[in-house]
């Protein structure tokens, strides 16, 4: 576990940073208290832990990060919405690309440089936007993780995109990984991460030595880095094309 202390901002409790979060960890103890708790402080922007006074303040933070899909979770909903409008600036594997809408162009979307242009009614603008990012999300995911199988001399039985609450990527005793298409959205080293995280699991399903090493080897690439990097876009990942 990858964690550090940081200087406190209320009170005497102290700040704790933990590679798997995006927030850092206020840790208390309570008089009386007999189990963990958690919350986010939306308005500092703070995850408050309390527990027992006599709580490992290393053991506590090791629960808290237990806890990341919940906390991812509650973070992008603190965010605001970022629907699919004309003249909206998205990230699309990594680079801002700004839409476009006329009437009279082509329905279906066309990236070019910067621009991601689409034409036809407006009322299907943000589904037709939609669309094309899933389909390319999904040609690139299948490219990808066919390249990683390959390397690891495993067999894979199929690739699929959705669009789950809390997860980038899943994979089962079949074979067959699935991966959130909102990773079209991140840079390209994101996406390979966890592309070589998920592929890694065809042949370890756990997080073991072994699993590491395969995942270290697979990924042409700073896999801490690109794991960190991802805690801190995802959340705005998650909002990209929603109305609420």
């Amino acid at each position: 576990m990858n964690w550090k202390i940081m200087s406190s901002t209320a009170g005497s409790e102290a700040l704790f940073r933990h590679d798997d979060l995006p927030l850092p960890v206020e840790i208390r103890g309570i008089r009386g208290a007999r189990r963990l708790r958690l919350r986010l402080d939306e308005k500092r922007q703070v995850l408050k832990l309390t527990g027992p006074l006599r709580m490992s303040r290393k053991a506590a933070l090791e629960w808290a990060a237990e806890q990341r899909d919940w906390v991812e979770t509650q973070v992008a909903a603190m965010l605001p919405a970022e629907p699919f409008e004309p003249g909206a600036v998205i990230p699309v594997e990594g680079r801002d690309v700004r839409l476009s809408w006329s009437e009279e162009a082509p329905r279906t979307p066309r990236l070019e440089g910067d621009l991601l242009a689409c034409g036809g009614p407006r009322d299907g603008f943000a589904r037709r936007i939609e669309v094309f990012l899933r389909r390319r999300s999904l040609k690139l995911l299948s490219e990808e993780t066919a390249e990683f199988a390959e390397r690891a001399k495993v067999t894979l039985k199929g690739v699929s995109v959705g669009d789950p609450g809390t997860r980038w990527g899943s994979c089962s005793s079949a074979g067959r990984l699935r991966y959130s298409w909102r990773l079209i959205l991140a840079p390209s080293e994101v996406r390979r991460y966890v592309v070589a995280h998920e592929v890694a699991h065809l042949v370890h399903l756990n997080h073991g030595p072994e699993f590491k090493a395969l995942e270290r080897e697979l990924f042409d690439g700073d896999a801490d880095a690109a794991r960190l990097l991802l805690r801190r876009i995802g959340g705005r990942l998650k909002r990209i094309g929603r109305t609420l």
